[in-house]
């Protein structure tokens, strides 16, 4: 094990650039919003000041209406389609101009925590700061993506799910038009193998979307009126609010009684609304297409995230876990991303069907917080096997457990200096 760690390390450090932590070099060259989330907790296992380093470049994009855009362009690069110039965003920092899911109030919360037990002397005033950009964000989340106030949040893009190309956008995303006012000029593909990524078609749905927000200036109501895309999401509400549980824990801790409430009043709201998309037939909770109104049966990994964030009767609990092994059942490496074997299961293309080592992370801390212990253990053992068998892959096949995607991956290392019980 030790090897493996110090190649985790060797990893983000390799990836380090100056500050913030790309995913892999070249495929993705710029600071993703999720992954640094992910990475700052890595990095609480051996460096708790860096950890901190990684959230704070990371505000540095964050806009005066309290969005923290997917990515940040720190740096200009011409590996990665689309940069600054297709999102025409006015930021000072060059950003996108949509957003991802809000892993950053957890992992505050953990480097926080860390910083405490390590007695780090500056760490309430760093905490502080990050704080405040966490909660801003928070309100622009409720704010712009759930205006009626429903307690679930909407997704304007496939991409701000981080799920860009998930079975579950299938329906909704044959109404956006495969037109676009952008030439699209696709460089993943040659970083990676074609068969492992979206499609061409998607790409162009994917770039009319961008073409139709930038119209709108970015502005999030003329956004919500505009968007042939809008789904309340189970996975990125139930991140909002395990983010919003952390951030009320920090504003407890920290006596910020007034942030404490408006925390508890959010999380309570979102609780409710999450737990009422929770179907028993499917075992598994569904978002919802606005647009349609109808549910999305889609049957991938973001209909367990949400016992991330809730606490399930036993029941409820106990009827997910067993159709998560059904899932799993036969799969060398798990959590497939896609119910094996459906038609639209793709075991090597990218969100259709590999397993990730950021949602199996996601998912053994949801088993456990309900009661699925010894689940929860066998998952970490077997994406922890998974790792030191393969490397540092962006994602692994299910079936054969070969590694896919991006090689020397920040968020793979990142899991496993967390799974892997280096903490310990």
């Amino acid at each position: 094990m030790t090897k493996h760690l110090d190649e985790a390390r060797r990893i983000l450090a390799a990836n380090d650039r100056g500050g913030y932590t790309v995913p892999t070099d070249r495929l993705y060259p710029f600071q993703w919003n999720w992954d640094s989330a992910f990475v700052a907790m890595g990095f609480t296992t051996y460096d708790i000041d860096r950890a901190y380093r990684e959230l704070e470049r990371l505000i540095e994009g964050q806009w005066g209406d309290g969005i923290i855009p997917h990515i940040v362009f720190h740096q200009p690069s011409d590996t990665y389609f689309p940069g600054p110039g297709v999102w025409r965003t006015s930021h000072t920092v060059p950003t996108s101009g949509i957003t991802q899911p809000p892993v950053f109030g957890m992992a505050l919360r953990v480097v926080h925590d860390a910083a405490e037990q390590a007695s780090i002397d500056n760490a309430r005033t760093r905490t502080i700061a990050l704080f405040e950009a966490a909660l801003k964000w928070h309100r622009w989340w409720y704010a712009a993506r759930d205006p009626d106030g429903t307690g679930l949040v909407a997704l304007l893009h496939p991409w701000e799910s981080g799920s860009d190309n998930s079975p579950a956008w299938d329906i909704a995303l044959a109404r956006v038009p495969t037109t676009t006012d952008t030439a699209v000029v696709r460089k993943d593909t040659g970083h990676v193998n074609a068969d492992m990524r979206p499609r061409d078609e998607d790409y162009r749905r994917f770039v009319h979307l961008v073409d139709i927000y930038a119209a709108c200036g970015w502005k999030p109501a003329k956004q919500w009126e505009n968007a042939p895309f809008k789904i309340a999401e189970v996975q990125t509400t139930a991140i909002l609010l395990k983010a919003g549980e952390d951030l009320e824990h920090l504003a407890s801790v920290l006596g910020l009684d007034q942030a404490c409430q408006e925390l508890a009043a959010y999380n309570d709201r979102t609780r409710r609304a999450l737990l009422a998309q929770w179907r028993p037939e499917l075992s598994r909770f569904v978002s919802r297409d606005l647009i349609s109104g109808a549910d999305i049966a889609a049957p991938t990994q973001a209909g367990f995230i949400p016992l991330l964030a809730l606490d399930l009767d036993p029941g409820m609990a106990g009827a997910a876990a067993a159709e998560m092994r059904l899932w799993s059942d036969g799969m060398k490496v798990g959590f497939p991303t896609t119910k094996p074997f459906v038609e639209t299961f793709e075991p090597k293309r990218y969100w259709r069907g590999p397993s990730w080592a950021i949602i199996n992370w996601l998912l053994i801390d949801g088993l456990a917080r309900n009661g699925q212990a010894d689940m929860a253990e066998a998952l970490r053992t077997n994406t922890v096997d998974a790792i030191e068998t393969e490397g540092f892959a962006e994602y692994f096949d299910p079936i054969t457990g070969e590694g896919c995607g991006g090689l020397g991956f920040s968020w793979t290392a990142a899991a496993y200096l967390w799974l892997s019980g280096s903490m310990n």
